[in-house]
C-alpha cells in the first residue's frame, strides 16, 4: 500500500485485508465496510471527499447493488428520477427548506455561495481554469484534464467568476 499511497486500519487474515477496515486511497476517497481475500465484499460505503457517498454490497470487489447519496442527502434514482428534470429547476436545498423570499436567490445549492477563482468556472467538482484546461479540487489540487466535450460543456453550463462588476447608480432609476 505504500506504493500506492493508500492506506489501511482494520481486520487482516493471513495478511490480507478481510473482515471490518477502512481503506483510503490517496485522493482521500474512502472504503469502510467489509472485506474478503483483499477486496471489498458484503455491504461497504464509497465516501468520497466532496460529501458524496457510495452505499453498496459488493462481491468480490464489485458492485453488486448500490446507491448513490449527493452531499446534500439527495439520493439518485434511475427510474423516477424528478429532481433537476426540465419542470422543476429548484436546488434539492429548496425543495427540503422551501424557497427564499425574494431577492434572496441561490446561485448554488451550496450556502454560503463558493467564491470562484479569477477567470475559473465551478464545474462541481472543483474549479475548472479555461486558459490551462485543467481542473482543480476546492482546495486547489489538480484533478484532471479536461477534454474537448468537457472544455465546451463547463464553459457552456457552470457558473463563472465575474468578469466585471457593475455598481447600480441611483440615477440609472430614475431613467
Amino acid at each position: 500500500m505504500e506504493l500506492t499511497g493508500s492506506t489501511y486500519k482494520g481486520d487482516i487474515r493471513y495478511g490480507r485485508m478481510e473482515g471490518m477496515g477502512t481503506y483510503e486511497f490517496p485522493t482521500g476517497t474512502k472504503y469502510t465496510g467489509q472485506f474478503l481475500d483483499g477486496m471489498f465484499n458484503g455491504q461497504g460505503t464509497l465516501c468520497f471527499p466532496n460529501g458524496g457517498k457510495y452505499v453498496a454490497t459488493w462481491n468480490n470487489g464489485k458492485a453488486i447493488e448500490g446507491r448513490y447519496i449527493f452531499p446534500d442527502e439527495l439520493e439518485y434514482k434511475e427510474e423516477n428520477w424528478e429532481y433537476c428534470d426540465g419542470y422543476d429547476r429548484r436546488f434539492f436545498n429548496e425543495i427540503k427548506e422551501g424557497l427564499k423570499s425574494s431577492g434572496h436567490t441561490r446561485l448554488t445549492n451550496i450556502e454560503p455561495t463558493r467564491e470562484i477563482p479569477k477567470g475559473c468556472y465551478d464545474c462541481g467538482d472543483g474549479f475548472y481554469r479555461p486558459d490551462e484546461r485543467i481542473i482543480v479540487d476546492y482546495n486547489m489540487n489538480f484533478l484532471r484534464c479536461a477534454d474537448d466535450d468537457e472544455h465546451e460543456w463547463i464553459i457552456t453550463c457552470c457558473r463563472k467568476e465575474k468578469d466585471e462588476y457593475i455598481e447600480w447608480l441611483e440615477s440609472d432609476n430614475k431613467k
